[in-house]
């Protein structure tokens, strides 16, 4: 798959610049308001009994600021974070290595937090009740289990499918959060601050068109952001304005809806081909070469979420939205029913 500039994935390069515009407190964090203002009363609490923060969880699209939350909770209850991905952790004694050395308070945040195996998540369960870890030292008949001790601690998962969570780990977490899409007004002020950041000169009516056609996730604001820089550099001595942004966007493919050229060809296919639906996910990616994870879990979130698209029980479905994006109609009977098929 092509690398796209819609996409909430990030790189290794661009999670180093990310950090460097990440907000560091509660008060600078833009959007969330109800999970933001929930946070601060559980964290003030917690100060004030002295104890660590329950567990928590976070889960949404990726870009929505789910490790930039771990961050600012770290920062707030004035604790170090130890950070990892479920993947990384292969085996128990991967994870009981990294708890055992946790200080006091500690936030611990797993990204990626369903792709945890079985075995390494059944050591988690007491680490995370009871802040002990049963651990089988030998094998054979000769096998003992040694319970260890470990200092008290907040885990903080992240993931992208909360569906794939197991229910014995979901209920062990007391603050469970779904990071919703940012609305444009939100992500206009988080590109107007990364502009800040980055010493980039911009006007208010170009952060808002970026902020516009962002999708909803700041991650892909920011990174419109940086390649719009580019081209100020290049067309008007490094100051964005609104004509630049809309050459540069328009030479992005991304149009006026944060459509790019891959979700129109995904439409297009399904107006086009199936009209309007609906289509099974494997006929579409086999249609587009894609695999099927891809379409679930890149394309499908955000057509969604914006009406172009829906699922149904018998597939995937072009919403009037779609048809009337594109200037397409619908095919219909004369009374008014779905299309028959051709028989010859």
């Amino acid at each position: 798959m092509e690398e796209r500039v819609l996409s909430g994935q990030s790189n290794n390069e661009e999670r180093r610049m990310e950090s460097s515009l990440r907000p560091l407190s509660l008060d600078e964090y833009v959007g969330q308001h109800q999970i933001k203002e929930n946070l601060k009363i559980y964290i003030q609490a917690a100060k004030k009994r002295g104890d660590v923060l329950d567990h928590v969880i976070f889960y949404g699209p990726p870009g929505l600021g789910k490790t930039t939350l771990a961050n600012i909770i770290a920062h707030e209850m004035g604790v170090n974070i130890k950070s990892t991905s479920g993947p990384a952790l292969e085996k128990p004694g991967d994870l009981a290595a990294i708890i055992s050395n946790l200080s006091e308070g500690t936030i611990f945040f797993i990204d990626e937090i369903h792709r945890l195996h079985p075995t390494v998540e059944e050591v988690l369960y007491p680490a995370m009740e009871d802040y002990e870890i049963d651990l089988i030292i030998g094998q054979g008949p000769s096998a003992r289990t040694l319970k260890l001790t470990v200092p008290k601690f907040t885990l903080i998962g992240a993931t992208t499918r909360a569906g794939l969570l197991t229910s014995p780990l979901r209920d062990r977490f007391g603050v469970i959060n779904q990071l919703e899409f940012y609305k444009p007004e939100e992500l206009c002020q988080i590109v107007l601050r990364s502009a800040r950041i980055l010493g980039v000169s911009i006007d208010d009516q170009a952060a808002f068109e970026m902020a516009s056609r962002s999708r909803g996730t700041p991650r892909i604001a920011n990174r419109i952001l940086r390649r719009i820089r580019d081209f100020a550099e290049i067309q008007s001595n490094g100051h964005i304005n609104l004509p630049t942004t809309l050459q540069a966007l328009s030479q992005m493919d991304i149009d006026r809806s944060g459509l790019d050229r891959m979700d129109q060809k995904l439409l297009l296919l399904m107006i086009e081909k199936f009209d309007g639906g609906p289509v099974g996910v494997e006929t579409l990616a086999s249609a587009l070469g894609e695999e099927k994870e891809t379409l679930e879990e890149v394309f499908e979130p955000y057509l969604l979420q914006a009406g172009f698209l829906d699922r149904t029980a018998r597939g995937r479905v072009a919403t009037d939205q779609a048809f009337s994006h594109f200037g397409k109609n619908r095919n219909k009977t004369p009374e008014g029913g779905p299309a028959l098929p051709r028989l010859f």
